[in-house]
């Protein structure tokens, strides 16, 4: 059974093991509160309301009340595997997902965080979640997982994901989850796919996006249309249909980890140090890099446009 691992499994410094699925049954064991939190390997990162909430290695959960000026890590999370990503709906409720297909809940701006899901005897994990509001969320994984609650978390259903095109079964490790707050939902993926569901969803249809390799990240823009990056450098600019992808020229080869909009600003991000900045809603873009090349994993805007950057080597301060 072919099995690949993810970009941001492999970001991980001390990552389990995945040689294989079945493995000795997980302990779930709480993160350790530890002085130097903010140099973990963060992963993905959200607004609260006004408060930052970034997850990562180890289970370290990071908050920031002053917009990332500063970051202190929360009190009490069930697990100390990687956390792959984290969705909010409002400044007290919100889910994290990671190895082992964990599903954390809090109902505190991520102060502290209960279990939902824990799949102990099979290390399957998730690498996005997504919710739409404080019933209905979508969480997706490693080969075609893709697992949905109506129930605010309470209870996962387990959904059939049909093959993509040209292809005899279902076996993409869906990377990325990315949503227009109108309904849709996009998940990135293996292969160059890219699906869309339009039932929170339970059903998905792909979309050609004319590239073979894995997409790891995407927005939508202000217009409507789409942004998604992938592997050595490529970012694909499609319609707000999901059609007419193409490909926007870019020096850099590093792999793009994560795509941050806040009106006509955008802002991606990537492995050694890439980040390309527009500011005419992603017509164009102008590349730099991260000082010493540090990769970057996850990027969030603030209502003025100016970036929070977290890495391999955890918050980045001082960059812009």
């Amino acid at each position: 059974m072919r099995y690949t691992v993810s970009l941001m499994a492999a970001l991980v410094v001390a990552a389990l093991p995945f040689g294989a699925l079945q493995a000795t049954p997980l302990q779930a064991l709480p993160a350790v509160q530890v002085s130097n939190a903010t140099q973990a390997t963060m992963l993905d990162a959200v607004w609260a309301g006004a408060r930052v909430v970034a997850v990562g290695d180890h289970g370290v959960v990071l908050l920031s009340d002053d917009h990332g000026a500063s970051f202190r890590q929360a009190s009490a999370v069930p697990v100390s595997t990687p956390l792959t990503g984290v969705s909010f709906v409002d400044a007290q409720h919100g889910w994290a997902v990671g190895h082992w297909g964990a599903i954390l809940a809090t109902t505190d701006g991520g102060e502290s965080w209960q279990l939902q899901r824990l799949s102990s005897e099979e290390d399957r994990p998730l690498f996005a979640v997504h919710f739409f509001n404080a019933q209905q969320g979508v969480a997706v994984g490693l080969w075609s997982l893709v697992l949905t609650t109506e129930d605010g978390g309470q209870t996962w259903s387990e959904q059939s994901l049909q093959a993509p095109p040209g292809s005899s079964r279902a076996d993409l490790n869906l990377m990325g989850l990315f949503a227009d707050g109108k309904g849709k939902l996009y998940a990135t993926a293996e292969h160059g796919q890219v699906l869309c569901s339009e039932d929170q969803g339970k059903s998905w249809r792909y979309l050609d996006s004319g590239y073979e390799g894995t997409l790891w990240s995407g927005a939508v823009l202000a217009d409507g249309s789409l942004l998604v990056g992938g592997q050595r450098g490529t970012l694909l600019h499609g319609n707000a249909d999901g059609s007419d992808f193409r490909r926007l020229p870019m020096q850099s080869k590093g792999s793009v980890t994560s795509v941050a909009v806040s009106g006509s600003r955008v802002l991606v991000t990537g492995l050694d140090g890439l980040m390309a900045v527009s500011s005419d809603g992603g017509s164009s873009f102008q590349e730099k890099q991260a000082a010493d090349g540090v990769s970057l994993t996850a990027v969030l805007l603030d209502a003025e446009g100016a970036p929070l950057l977290f890495s391999r080597r955890g918050v980045l301060t001082g960059q812009k």
